[in-house]
């Protein structure tokens, strides 16, 4: 148990992601007893067992689909089934599996560090997000002017770029002082794979940026997946009323899978 823990906090340490699969409930004769954990990486390969057969064999399919989903399911089998012997399993009982997906703690990107930005970082960190804000001015981005951030990068965005690791849990934010700096960010940002990303600005001037981009190559269907202009309509105002709606529609994509409850199969 204690080697499953421990490649936990590896995985979370390198930003990686996997699912821990949990024995909840047993009847009958089953071939692991409830508490029983296995550790199902992304890359399909296990640590533990919750006792082999066609039943893991199962469970390990449905824990990448948790791991790509980020979405945790309880599973049901039934190991009376007519398929149980044929399958190698001749338990005769039921068992409920609950697979939790683990991955890195999810990630605010905000690109600019302006009055937006200071009400966003402080929003997010609220909210539940790891938050990282760049900019190249210092004098903006500095642990003085964002103390809740969990870092500041002061840099020339093209370097910060490559330093940074995007994956489906990271929200990018571009609120720059500028329509080039956004539209530098934006054609960045649209190439990573990052579950989220928004741009402030008016229409006329989010149809310019996206219009050079689709000219450099950039797919339409790409550009169209951006949320530009960015958070809920609520008629915001103030920087701390556009903050607000930003991370509520943030927290809306992120939110949007949500536990579908157990499956069953017959084995």
């Amino acid at each position: 148990m204690d080697d499953i823990f421990e490649e936990i906090v590896r995985i979370r340490s390198e930003g990686g992601s996997a699912a821990i699969v949990t024995v909840t409930s047993v009847k009958g004769s089953t071939p692991r007893a409830e508490g029983s954990k296995m550790l199902v990486r992304s890359d399909g390969s296990i640590l533990g067992s919750i006792g082999g057969g066609s039943v893991e064999a199962r469970v390990c399919k449905e824990a990448l689909k948790a791991i790509h989903e980020n979405k945790p399911m309880m599973l049901h089998y039934d190991l009376t089934g007519k398929d149980a012997a044929g399958g190698g399993m001749i338990c005769g009982g039921t068992m409920e599996v609950f697979i939790e997906p683990i991955g890195t703690d999810p990630v605010l990107y905000i690109f600019g560090a302006g009055h937006v930005s200071f009400a966003i970082s402080k929003i997010g960190k609220i909210a539940g997000f790891k938050v990282v804000v760049i900019d190249d001015r210092e004098e903006f981005a500095n642990p003085e002017r964002f103390p809740e951030a969990d870092e500041t990068i002061a840099q020339d965005f093209e370097e910060v770029f490559s330093r940074l690791k995007i994956n489906k849990l990271s929200y990018i934010v571009i609120v720059t002082r500028g329509h080039l700096l956004d539209e530098k960010a934006l054609e960045w940002a649209v190439k990573t794979d990052a579950g989220y990303i928004g741009m402030i600005g008016s229409q006329k001037k989010n149809r310019t940026v996206m219009s050079h981009l689709e000219s450099r190559g950039i797919s339409k269907e790409r550009l169209d997946a951006v949320y530009a202009p960015i958070g809920l309509d609520i008629h915001a105002e103030t920087p701390e009323e556009i903050a607000v709606s930003i991370i509520a529609e943030i927290i809306s994509v992120r939110r949007e899978k949500k536990f579908s409850g157990p499956k069953t199969w017959e084995v």
